[in-house]
């Protein structure tokens, strides 16, 4: 196996620096004995404080079931659906949050009458649920400048990108920090931070390995998987510079990290984990499935980019599915991995800027063309997580959502609706979620609108007038709330339920 010499050990408490202030402030299967071709890189690179507390399970529910939203999607398997019986319509405002110290690319959080958001400047917050007003703040580095990247299209500041997760069981909440420093350059910090006070508990260096740390993004939220946090990365707008796709599994408790990496061959490169933004999905049997985007090489031999991939527990590459276009997609920018794999009924659902969505059989992804069915969808670039309602998956295509019934019988898919554009003008092609009978998208100028399940057609809409910086802006919905990210805003709408409890005690 080959390796790769690890960084200095880095572990420290941070300095406080609160600008707010303290007091105001389903597809489990047995593993296959595959042959492992693709580089799996074990790296020490700190060891962290130890933490006597429980792990939370893989695929499990954390936190009360129907009130919390601890993970881009809503849960392990990414679905984008809130299972309580929530009411939400009408809809009234219910508050706006202060203005933020950078800007929002992430989903927003929720747990414990708390709403987490992460920014651009590297600052972590937590806003009360009844109300908006900021619990704490948190700056968990300095951010890189834009114009030190050689590419990208974030600015003026690249921080915190990736949705970040909660460990409800730990009490802790884990974010993926740029960072910036006259010693190091750039590099990428997991932080651990207590979901009550925000101090610091956890700070560790995990740039993979055989990539430059400035040319990577981490751009797909984090996800959890028996007590590791899960991290994808990719490389900033422009795939410039030299990076692979990666995806690394940390220990909550800090230490040895373990790496998975794409495009890992003599003279390759790229292969993005990106997914609009989404986080890679856990199965219950801690299996972690992600797409990768358009890699280095135009022709054979294939060199495991533009894919869908299962990784078992250990990282080691149960199964793949690639298009047989995936040469000219490499060669075209058209990349597979711009949405993440929804488990729909059965079967693996991937949409990609090819506009076509494949049919997968989880149980066996089949290779290069291994689909069990496919059909033309999107007439502009899918983008981010995908909502899944029974046999119904609602995918975020550039033009607008659309609905995709996946069929058992003679396994193909089928298009329900694709919702029409607004009187502005502009598309309802936010990453969707589920609620309340319907389905949520926001637009790039930040209103929120609610789609009937069925046609697609306009509802609700909830107007924000602070506009979008993240690409694939994606609603949360938890404590009877939907938050709504804006650039440097949270929104939150209330249905007729009226507003949450005070945030419980820690």
């Amino acid at each position: 196996m080959a390796r790769w010499e690890p960084a200095p050990a880095r572990w420290a408490r941070k300095p406080v620096d609160r600008p707010g202030g303290t007091g105001n402030t389903a597809v489990g299967r047995r593993h296959r004995g595959y042959a492992w071709p693709v580089l799996a890189v074990v790296i020490a690179l700190a060891v962290a404080r130890p933490v006597a507390r429980v792990p939370a399970a893989a695929g499990a529910d954390r936190g009360r079931p129907g009130s919390d939203w601890t993970v881009y999607g809503g849960n392990a398997l990414g679905t984008g659906t809130q299972n309580a019986a929530t009411a939400l319509y009408p809809l009234t405002p219910a508050w706006e949050s202060p203005a933020l110290a950078g800007q929002l690319f992430g989903q927003p959080l929720s747990y414990a009458g708390r709403v987490f958001v992460a920014t651009e400047r590297d600052y972590v917050y937590a806003l009360a649920a009844r109300t908006g007003r900021i619990l704490w703040s948190r700056r968990v580095g300095t951010p890189v400048p834009a114009s030190s990247l050689p590419c990208g299209d974030i600015s003026p500041d690249v921080g915190v990108t990736g949705t970040p997760v909660i460990d409800a069981a730990r009490h802790e909440m884990f974010v993926l920090a740029d960072e910036s420093s006259p010693g190091t350059g750039v590099s990428h910090h997991l932080v651990g931070l207590d979901l009550y006070t925000g101090r610091v508990e956890l700070d560790q260096r995990v740039d993979p390995p055989r990539s430059t740390p400035a040319a990577l993004l981490q751009r797909p939220g984090l996800a959890l998987d028996h007590g590791e946090v899960v991290v994808a990365f990719g490389g900033n707008y422009g795939d410039c510079g030299n990076y692979h796709g990666s995806l690394a599994a940390v220990p909550e408790t800090g230490g040895v990290a373990r790496y998975y990496l794409v495009d890992s061959g003599p003279g390759e490169r790229q292969g993005a984990i990106w997914m609009g933004g989404a986080a890679p999905v856990v199965d219950g049997a801690g299996n972690i499935w992600f797409a990768a985007g358009n890699g280095s090489r135009s022709g054979p031999p294939y060199d495991y980019s533009d894919s869908v991939t299962e990784l078992g527990p250990s990282l080691r590459r149960e199964q793949y599915f690639a298009p047989a276009s995936w040469a000219q997609d490499n060669r075209t920018d058209a990349d597979l991995g711009s949405t993440a794999p929804a488990l729909v009924d059965g079967y693996v659902l991937q949409v990609g800027k090819g506009h076509v969505a494949y049919l997968l059989d989880p149980a066996r992804l089949g290779g290069i063309a291994g689909q069990v069915a496919s059909m033309h969808l999107c007439d502009q670039d899918p983008h981010g997580g995908v909502a899944v309602v029974g046999d119904v998956a609602y995918v975020a295509c550039g033009n607008g959502v659309s609905a995709v019934r996946v069929r058992r019988s003679a396994p193909h898919l089928s298009l329900l609706w694709t919702t029409p554009g607004t009187p502005s003008g502009a598309s309802v092609n936010g990453p969707p979620v589920v609620a309340g009978g319907l389905v949520w998208s926001v637009d790039a100028y930040g209103t929120l609108w609610g789609l009937r399940p069925s046609t697609g057609a306009h509802v609700v809409s909830r107007r924000t007038g602070a506009g979008e910086a993240d690409h694939f802006p994606s609603p949360a919905v938890a404590d009877g709330l939907l938050l709504v990210p804006t650039t440097d805003h949270v929104f939150a709408y209330r249905g007729p339920g009226g507003l949450p409890p005070a945030p419980s005690a820690g």
